[in-house]
């Protein structure tokens, strides 16, 4: 199977093509088959999606499992502890201004 991923706009959130709209849950996502990048053209072209393209996925019990580790890890979420981000203004953070 084909599904169709990209990016929300307003959020940045990773979304999947559902056949009729966008979800942030993998498992709505629906088979494109071959008019996948006809759809990523369409909806990049509309602006509701950032940087669309198509995967290959297996459809199991659960949903779709996209075929390669780095889809199969946006489709889990967010993966960034807040605690554990650097802010930029800290000067511990080593970052340098000059």
């Amino acid at each position: 199977m084909k599904v169709l991923t990209g990016n929300d706009l307003p959020t940045g959130d990773v979304v999947w093509w559902t056949g009729s709209g966008w979800s942030r849950h993998i498992e709505d996502a629906c088979d494109v088959a071959d008019q996948g990048e006809s759809i990523a053209h369409a909806e990049q072209g509309a602006r509701r999606v950032n940087v669309p393209y198509v995967i290959d996925a297996t459809l199991t019990a659960d949903g779709p499992r996209p075929a390669h580790i780095k889809d199969r890890i946006r489709a889990l979420g967010p993966t960034v502890r807040a605690d554990l981000t650097l802010k930029p203004a800290d000067p511990m953070a080593g970052s340098w201004v000059i």
